[in-house]
């Protein structure tokens, strides 16, 4: 089980969000939508810690962190926290000196110690999952951005992580690349990987989701099975937001 409850995060005067609350359960995928600024990208942010809240708590599985301007959480606690989640990224972020399977190889030898063969066994085994192992000796440069955000989520999934938090996969890429990501995530979705999903894209969010967040200006309006959140909206907000 993944948690939020109460987490606040401002940038300067910018409150960004106002005490989101949410649960994303197991096996499921939970997407976030909402307008430009409303905040999701940087919740999907906090839940990893790549921005740290002022307030609230995290939990992810064992890892359960407790935020505010009187304490601080340390680095360690963090970083448990942290390699609990695998992150794709809106521009794919490969290192552009490594190779494809090179890329998956990275974390998985030098932050949790793996022998080089054994990563590469690990690496070649999820590019073949992404539809990606023919290219497994190719450098990023040589790459279609569909085929480099597929090797960034075989990365991704390298350290098997609880929860694989997707950042607006898609946006980057022409419909036709964006067509290749979005089959990967729905089979990783019906092989039952917990994903939690800032998308502008409804038709992913419908594709893919279980289910569905919709927030606006840093709170949560509704919240819904993805089926009920897309036929019966009930807040005017999301309708709107929906039938624009």
């Amino acid at each position: 089980m993944i948690a939020v409850e109460g987490v606040h995060k401002s940038f300067g005067t910018n409150h960004v969000l106002k005490g989101i609350g949410l649960q994303v359960p197991e096996g499921g995928v939970t997407a976030l939508i909402g307008p430009s600024g409303s905040g999701k990208s940087t919740l999907l942010r906090c839940v990893n810690l790549l921005e740290v809240p002022e307030a609230g708590r995290i939990r992810i599985g064992d890892s359960d962190l407790h935020f505010s301007t009187t304490t601080k959480v340390s680095a360690r606690a963090m970083l448990g926290l942290r390699r609990k989640t695998g992150m794709v990224f809106q521009s794919f972020q490969l290192f552009p000196h490594r190779t494809a399977v090179e890329n998956v190889m990275e974390g998985l030898v030098t932050v949790q110690g793996w022998t080089s063969d054994r990563a590469r066994d690990r690496a070649v085994e999820l590019l073949d999952k992404v539809g990606m192992s023919a290219k497994a000796d190719a450098w990023p440069s040589t790459l279609s951005g569909g085929q480099q955000q597929r090797v960034a989520i075989a990365r991704a999934l390298a350290q098997s992580p609880d929860v694989l938090l997707c950042d607006e996969p898609t946006s980057a890429l022409d419909p036709q690349l964006a067509s290749e990501v979005v089959d990967v995530l729905l089979q990783l979705a019906r092989d039952g990987t917990t994903m939690v999903m800032a998308t502008h894209d409804l038709r992913l969010a419908a594709a893919i989701a279980t289910n569905v967040v919709f927030l606006d200006s840093g709170e949560i309006a509704e919240a819904a099975p993805s089926e009920q959140f897309f036929s019966d909206p009930q807040d005017p907000r999301t309708r709107r937001f929906i039938y624009r």
